[in-house]
């Protein structure tokens, strides 16, 4: 699973990196709030990890401005231990969980295992169209090239590849990708195709994803 990791303490940022990548999950590393939405712009996750003392943008205006966008990845806010109203304020912003400084390694791993499971029931089987491969083991998605999807991105993919012969609405993906998290919206789905096109162009695959929010999505 993919996690971006937001912290401005280098040191502090660097181990827990190390940590998380010993653990299997992809990390990503930002060192402030705009830095986050870069990355964010760029890519999907599976887990964001959000310190709420950051320069330029704090962990709460990001936060702000991820759900204005319609992304429910799940978060896990960083606070000092003293601050009770920066823990309420990102609650109220969207945080799934917070975690108080200074913490464990343990517990730490405990919360973005919480936060990142997922249904399992995807099949084992990999699937084939035109010039690309989804591995149903690694997430990865190839064609010259290949690059590690996000769980959403994985499911996304994984339904326009069993419908290619029809397009799929909106609606649909919603209740098959999204179906735990009610707050999914259509321009969540809008975002994650965005995401999908770049991979797709990332891999110099040939196959795009044709159609809109009103009509529905296709591999062609």
């Amino acid at each position: 699973m993919k996690i971006l990791l937001a912290e401005d303490t280098k040191d502090l940022n660097r181990a827990l990196c190390a940590i998380l990548k010993h653990e299997g999950y992809d990390v990503d590393a930002a060192f402030d709030g705009e830095e986050v939405m870069d990355f964010i712009e760029r890519d999907s996750y599976d887990c964001l990890v959000l310190d709420i003392m950051m320069p330029k943008k704090d962990g709460i205006q990001a936060l702000t401005e991820i759900r204005a966008k319609n992304i429910i990845t799940p978060v896990l806010m960083l606070t000092a231990k003293s601050e009770i109203d920066d823990r309420v304020a990102g609650l109220d912003a969207g945080a799934d969980d917070y975690l108080t400084k200074p913490f464990a390694m343990k517990e730490l791993l405990a919360r973005v295992r919480a936060l990142t499971r997922r249904k399992t029931e995807y099949g084992t089987n990999d699937l084939k169209y035109n010039d690309v491969l989804l591995y149903a083991q690694t997430f990865e998605l190839a064609s010259e090239n290949s690059v590690r999807l996000s769980v959403k991105e994985f499911e996304l993919m994984q339904q326009l590849m069993l419908n290619k012969d029809r397009s799929v609405s909106v609606d649909y993906i919603l209740n098959n990708v999204w179906s735990r998290e009610p707050d999914a919206q259509p321009d969540t789905v809008v975002l994650y195709v965005s995401y999908l096109k770049r991979k797709l162009r990332a891999i110099a695959s040939d196959t795009v994803i044709e159609g809109d929010e009103n009509s529905g999505y296709r591999l062609s």
